[in-house]
């Protein structure tokens, strides 16, 4: 049969949209995952706080799904950081506290003392960051890493097998020992993150060094993990927006300088987030923000939740997440299924199309992205060692729908809270549901075990 030119331009056209078809069912999802340092549930514009403005991650909020009833995996940053990048909860790990445990966090007249731990995550354990390079993927770690121990030399270097670049990432600018950069402002002095202007604010060089990773020649996808030392103390934020938050005190912030850093860390995610559109490459990356822990009470407004980082109360492990990815999660999505930090392993696992881990404490949530439900039916905590501050008990919890259950370890006595009712967890239910308080504290007793969790040690030590 003679083929004329209309004919041969349709069956082309043809071949080229099957092509695109084919190509774009092949091609794997580029990942950014951000964590931000210490920034509150209440922190931002998006979730309710009217004295901060966060233009770019409002923006983000919307065009994805944002999560109400996120939780970090423990109310302070080493623990969190450890279980997001293998899926392992901090129990697991025996990683319980921020890096390194000290003896003099526990305070004078105390019962028990912290449990024992590792100041380290060991090479032994599988990241995120391994399974993705193994896959094809090109990874990139930028900011704060803090799951490394103090080390024997000036800069760790004792404990650099123990650095992004050893647990999986083809480079690292800045993951370090430091649980908080020296200044915000360059000259840094982190060995790992070469000064290159003076004055340039640490947010705005973390967000270049992404963007210079997402521009870098190659056809393979790209994993950037970027956790950024904002908004950790030292309170640092350049000149102008110290001066347009001067007068902003109020419900919501306990520090103007606090609300600075926040603004200035917005920014930052906006510019990453420009260079994917710049690129045409937002439509097949999967964005993940979120934080590693309440927020720090001296300068964050937790309010209405309880206490702050360091607490195992909501103040101190909920935080904010939303999650963005064009054409696959619909924009505009608001869901309060209890999620936590593990959940990223695992999801990132699926939606690159890779196999689960045989051992995992998270759960994908990919089912969520498209109107589905969680299996699950509780998620666990456990915080059996003293943060900095001395203040906190040493405690677990377990959340299961709408109730919630704290076990003191000390004193075993035991809060049954309905954090759905009362985020504030200002109502104690232990007495109207005791049946229930028995089965939650079943479950947490199960769940230690299953861990293998290790436990505050009474005083004296024998």
């Amino acid at each position: 049969m003679r083929q004329t030119p209309v004919f041969t331009t349709i069956v082309c056209f043809l071949f080229i949209l099957l092509n695109r078809s084919i190509s774009a069912q092949d091609s794997k999802p580029n990942i950014v995952l951000v964590m931000a340092d210490d920034l509150a549930w209440m922190d931002l514009a998006c979730q309710g706080n009217l004295l901060v403005d966060t233009p770019y991650l409002d923006k983000f909020a919307r065009q994805g799904i944002r999560f109400t009833n996120a939780y970090a995996a423990a109310p302070v940053c080493s623990p969190t950081r450890a279980a997001l990048i293998t899926g392992l909860a901090p129990a697991r790990l025996r990683i319980t506290n921020h890096i390194p445990d000290r003896s003099q966090f526990t305070p004078e007249h105390a019962t028990h003392t912290g449990a024992e731990m590792f100041d380290y995550l060991a090479p032994s354990y599988t990241t995120i960051a391994e399974r993705l390079r193994s896959a094809g993927y090109k990874t990139g770690f930028f900011g704060k890493w803090h799951i490394a121990g103090t080390g024997i030399g000036p800069h760790g270097e004792g404990v650099a097998k123990y650095y992004p670049e050893n647990q999986g990432f083809d480079l690292n600018f800045g993951g370090c020992i430091y649980g908080g950069p020296p200044t915000f402002f360059d000259p840094y002095r982190i060995h790992n993150l070469p000064d290159r202007r003076e004055g340039e604010y640490l947010p705005d060089r973390l967000a270049d060094e992404v963007c210079r990773f997402i521009e870098s020649p190659g056809n393979e996808p790209f994993f950037a993990c970027l956790w950024n030392y904002s908004v950790h103390w030292p309170m640092e934020a350049p000149d102008n927006l110290l001066k347009k938050y001067e007068t902003r005190v109020g419900p919501g912030l306990n520090d103007t300088r606090y609300g600075a850093m926040i603004e200035a860390l917005d920014a930052s995610f906006g510019r990453i987030m420009h260079q994917l559109e710049k690129n045409n490459l937002s439509e097949n990356t999967l964005v993940i923000f979120t934080s590693d822990n309440g927020g720090f009470a001296g300068v964050s407004d937790n309010r209405p939740l309880r206490e702050s980082k360091g607490h195992i109360y909501e103040g101190g492990i909920r935080v904010p997440l939303m999650i963005r990815w064009p054409g696959t999660i619909a924009p505009e999505q608001i869901n309060d299924t209890p999620v936590i930090s593990m959940d990223f392993f695992p999801t990132i696992l699926e939606v690159c199309g890779l196999a689960p881990e045989p051992v995992c404490d998270g759960e994908s949530l990919a089912p969520l992205f498209k109107g589905g439900r969680l299996h699950r039916q509780s998620i666990y905590f456990h915080f059996p060692n003293y943060a900095w501050h001395r203040s906190n008990s040493l405690a677990g919890a377990v959340r299961s729908g709408d109730y919630k259950l704290v076990r003191h370890y000390t004193t075993d006595q035991l809060e049954l809270y309905n954090v759905a009712k009362d985020i504030g967890e200002t109502n104690n239910l232990i007495s109207k549901r005791p049946r229930l308080a028995t089965r939650l504290n079943q479950q947490l007793t199960q769940w230690l075990t299953e861990t293998d969790a290790a436990m505050p040690r009474k005083l004296p030590l024998e």
